[in-house]
């Protein structure tokens, strides 16, 4: 298996709950290092490549590494174990799904989510699942068999799914959202390190946390490096499967490269050259309109301090907030070659303003 593979693979199959990043962050600092001159890590845990640090104009690509995940929120008498999210986690498939609980005391400790049998269930006045009602055994009988476990209130626990390939086009697994993203600007960092590419401003490669609830880690991580332009990765739903409404949620598909967005936090002038260059290099491309905000780190760089020019990329993806998310492998190398493109084509000190 290639290096960027099997980092790949073990940086997905890694859980980082949004709060508790901290050993898949030391995963992609491990495969970047090679990569760049120096890093940074902020108190919460985003993690920073820097490659040419001291240039006056400054550049970032980001994406971020936290995955949606559950707290214990009570454990009944009984032991059983109920939740809350930790970002958007879905109650609706959780039943019957294999957990990892982090603890402190004695690490992953295995359970799942239960749920009645079909032959007990009324079919007319069945329970849908709901946070009231979804619970976890860990095989336990009493709360303080749990309690010896090291599970308490707070512990977190993810999906236990890995990644996969399938019919050898798509990778699928839990938290691609949106750790494919961060590996894409590694490769990205790789590309530039191994074709001996000297950048003429300093290139911020931004892994940033606690996206899932509000974009924290970019709002923190936005006034520390004060970038003059960012590009952010992140995915964006795939509407040719069921249930989507085109009309409304607009006409995407995996396979057709990566979506470009226009809304009032992507700089015009930094988003039109951009699709010149996917046009120039002849970089497969999809267009989408977002409305007040594009709801990722994009919105943190774009109004941070006095305004930086940003921009979004977006991998199209099927299934988002399940352990089955699903990406085009081909829409992966899209995104890391316009992020490149980007990069040698960018002058340093371009003023991306409307007036000058």
């Amino acid at each position: 298996m290639e290096n960027n593979i099997k980092f790949l693979y073990e940086y997905l199959n890694n859980a980082s709950p949004t709060g508790f990043e901290s050993t898949g962050q030391q995963i992609w600092l491990d495969y970047m290092k090679p990569f760049i001159d120096e890093s940074i890590v902020d108190v919460y845990g985003t993690a920073v490549g820097v490659v040419n640090p001291g240039k006056d104009y400054k550049v970032v690509i980001e994406a971020h590494s936290d995955e949606i995940s559950w707290f214990v929120n009570y454990i009944t008498d009984s032991g059983y174990i109920y939740v809350r999210r930790n970002g958007g986690s879905d109650h609706q498939i959780a039943p019957s799904m294999r957990v990892n609980l982090h603890t402190r005391k004695n690490g992953i400790v295995k359970g799942i989510f239960g749920w009645p049998a079909i032959h007990v269930r009324d079919a007319g006045k069945e329970e849908t699942p709901s946070l009231k009602n979804i619970f976890i055994d860990v095989g336990a009988s009493t709360k303080a068999e749990v309690e010896a476990m090291g599970i308490h209130v707070g512990t977190v626990a993810t999906f236990e799914d890995g990644l996969m390939e399938l019919n050898e086009k798509f990778y699928v697994g839990r938290a691609l959202d949106n750790r494919i993203g961060g590996y894409i600007i590694a490769e990205v960092a790789r590309k530039l390190k191994e074709n001996k590419i000297d950048l003429p401003y300093t290139l911020y490669v931004v892994n940033a946390v606690q996206e899932e609830i509000g974009l924290r880690g970019s709002e923190m991580i936005s006034r520390r490096l004060k970038p003059d332009v960012a590009v952010v990765i992140d995915v964006t739903h795939d509407t040719q499967s069921p249930m989507y409404d085109k009309k409304k949620d607009g006409d995407i598909a995996c396979g057709k490269g990566p979506t470009l967005s226009y809304g009032p936090a992507v700089q015009n002038n930094l988003l039109n050259m951009i699709i010149d260059l996917a046009d120039e290099k002849k970089i497969p491309f999809q267009r989408a309109a977002v409305s007040r905000s594009t709801g990722t780190d994009t919105d943190s760089f774009a109004y941070s301090a006095e305004g930086v020019a940003s921009a979004l990329i977006s991998l199209p993806q099927k299934y988002m907030h399940t352990t089955v998310e699903m990406v085009h492998k081909d829409d992966v190398q899209a995104c890391i070659d316009l992020y490149y493109e980007f990069l040698l084509n960018l002058k340093a000190g371009t003023d991306f303003r409307y007036i000058n």
